[in-house]
């Protein structure tokens, strides 16, 4: 993670870059958890590494939306992946 830079997936030669997609930050407290739990899952699940990324970004960019150490939903990140 690059903090409020986004991610950066290094795979190889190539590299994926993914902006932050906070729109406004209150709270960073468990954005990481939230990455490495998000990209895990997804993953495990059968996403690429690539879409696992663009989920564990949207989940983070949610989370840190809030106050306090708050879980991302799955009908907020569903939401905020369709969009």
């Amino acid at each position: 993670t690059l903090g409020k830079e986004g991610m950066l997936h290094i795979e190889g030669d190539s590299q994926f870059a993914l902006p932050t997609q906070a729109k406004q930050t209150f709270d960073v407290t468990g954005a990481g958890d939230t990455v490495l739990a998000t990209l895990s899952l997804a993953w495990a699940a059968g996403f690429d590494l690539n879409e696992a990324c663009i989920a564990a970004n949207s989940a983070a960019g949610i989370v840190v939306g809030k106050m306090g150490c708050v879980p991302c939903e799955f009908d907020e990140l569903l939401a905020a992946l369709r969009s």
